[in-house]
């Protein structure tokens, strides 16, 4: 599947419509942005039942406020409507790898109860 370009305009409409989202925070100035580009794409064509989302946070600022975005390359993964990871890094494919494995397995239920519990003791 090719990568989605997110914009402020469809941002909540892909993560609604898809369970599952790997996005990537990136910039065309940043080096390691560039870097971990090709890796994100390889695993997008491997991973055809996921969506692969890409932020420009120099023409999407207000996205990249929203997220608290402080260095990039940032890849978050979104199931469900929850946010379950994000990390700042241009990683390697194999680590790539192992964290979509490691996303996939997740209990959401589990995932859900758990964000429900931090929050009756904040």
């Amino acid at each position: 599947m090719s990568t989605v370009e997110l914009t402020k305009d469809n941002f909540d409409q892909v993560v609604t419509d898809n369970d599952f989202i790997l996005i990537d925070f990136w910039a065309a100035w940043c080096g390691p942005c560039r870097q971990f580009a090709p890796v994100f794409e390889s695993a997008s064509e491997r991973h055809t039942d996921l969506v692969f989302a890409k932020v420009d946070t120099e023409a999407q600022p207000e996205l990249a406020a929203a997220f608290e975005i402080r260095s990039i390359p940032t890849l978050m993964i979104v199931r469900d409507n929850v946010a379950v990871f994000a990390q700042p890094g241009a990683l390697p494919e194999p680590a790539l790898e192992d964290l979509i494995g490691q996303a996939r397995k997740l209990d959401m239920d589990e995932v859900r109860k758990s964000i429900e519990k931090g929050k009756t003791q904040a």
